[in-house]
């Protein structure tokens, strides 16, 4: 068995609920993943670092605002890291406006995780080289602390 020695891939995950954050980072986890989860927009806004992300999960509709203005927000900070849009609903005109700003997938709830895993490799892989995407790694053995 070998040990990759790449980083891990950092997958910021953003839903005001604490069940599906759980979820997600326990499924994202077990893939490798390092996990860092947000319950609002502005605490992901003020706490995400540009060299820092590979690929954000966000969830469309919250409470404090919407999904797509947390995505505008995250442009605006200069972030390119591929973004999955996780909602319960779409119509054409959030399909358009997550297009324009970038977003790499749309998943739908509530049975979105079986796809989710491949959404974020194939998103990473699609960004240019020099970003923080790429291929996973070979294996991982338990690197958890």
């Amino acid at each position: 068995m070998t040990l990759s020695l790449r980083r891990k891939r950092t997958i910021c995950v953003l839903d005001d609920d604490g069940d599906v954050l759980r979820s997600l980072r326990f499924l994202l986890e077990t893939h490798g993943f390092k996990v860092r989860t947000f319950r609002t927009g502005a605490t992901l806004l003020r706490s995400i670092e540009p060299n820092n992300v590979d690929c954000l999960v966000i969830d469309y509709k919250m409470p404090d605002m919407d999904g797509l203005d947390v995505i505008v927000g995250i442009r605006n900070l200069r972030i390119e890291a591929p973004i999955v849009l996780i909602t319960g609903h779409t119509t054409a005109r959030i399909s358009e406006r997550a297009a324009a700003l970038g977003v790499s997938d749309i998943l739908y709830k509530p049975h979105f995780e079986d796809k989710l895993v491949t959404c974020i490799w194939d998103a990473m892989s699609r960004f240019p080289s020099g970003s923080n995407g790429g291929p996973p790694p070979q294996k991982y053995l338990s690197e958890r602390p």
